[in-house]
């Protein structure tokens, strides 16, 4: 049964219920390196009683190599099939060693709305897309009560492509490796407006390393495209007063969007 726009805000926690006024101001498997056992050297035609030399032990298995600037080098040339492609064979990091798959992301390929977040967990890995997890139910009832959804006019997508061990955080050399891929993303995808889930997103896409509440209601840009920050879905579940904070994030958000498309002309 599909959910009101008011029964979506009461999921989220939203109490009471807010309305945007037209004056309304900001708010202030495994995948391992090939393993070459060599013999020490052939044997010698030496007396009967001369024993055979040991061979050396195998050298330890080492972790798939980045594949540096000139393997990446296209990924800016590169079209959507190409590009998953890519991503689902991509070795750029340990991180591909211990994966099920590459999570790309989801949705419409002509989006008003990007959502970025941090990276698969679990279910994500599992099933291959992004946010189908608990975090997942709780950014779709989010995008509901905008009366969006994702697939239409959305793309959700993450800063890292493979699961990191124990859902952990992505690190910075993880975060560099995937990037191209997110870069090649947005440039293909050309949204109106980015919505950064979280730290590592900020990270990600704008370099910064400040926190949540000194970013959020504020408007930032990348490639020409307004950017937003609020607070990735996972942590809302564990600190709930903090939804209505998100709440006041989309709106924002939303505001930012109607303005980019009805830019006010000088007079």
């Amino acid at each position: 049964m599909s959910l009101s726009r008011e029964q979506m805000l009461v999921e989220m926690g939203i109490s009471p219920i807010w309305v945007l006024r037209e004056n309304e101001q900001p708010a202030a498997e495994s995948v391992t390196a090939p393993l070459a056992v060599a013999a020490t050297g052939q044997p010698e035609l030496a007396p009967p009683l001369l024993q055979p030399t040991a061979a050396q032990p195998a050298p330890p298995i080492a972790p798939a190599a980045p594949l540096g600037a000139s393997g990446m080098a296209d990924i800016d040339t590169l079209d959507w099939p190409e590009l998953a492609r890519r991503v689902a064979t991509c070795q750029a990091c340990p991180l591909c060693q211990q994966r099920k798959q590459a999570v790309l992301g989801v949705g419409d390929l002509h989006p008003d709305w990007l959502f970025i977040g941090e990276g698969p967990g679990a279910d994500e890995d599992a099933q291959g897309e992004p946010f189908v997890g608990q975090a997942g139910k709780l950014l779709d009832n989010m995008l509901g009560a905008l009366d969006i959804a994702r697939g239409n006019k959305v793309y959700i997508g993450n800063a890292v492509k493979c699961r990191p061990p124990g859902n952990r955080t992505p690190e910075a050399a993880e975060l560099a490796a995937c990037r191209p891929y997110l870069e090649r993303q947005i440039a293909l995808l050309k949204p109106k407006i980015i919505v950064l889930l979280g730290k590592v997103a900020v990270h990600s896409v704008l370099h910064d390393d400040k926190s949540l509440a000194s970013l959020r209601g504020k408007r930032f840009e990348y490639a020409g495209i307004p950017v937003v920050v609020t607070y990735h879905p996972a942590y809302l579940l564990r600190n709930l007063p903090d939804k209505a904070k998100a709440w006041e994030d989309l709106l924002f958000a939303r505001r930012v969007l109607r303005e980019a498309a009805s830019p006010v002309l000088p007079f």
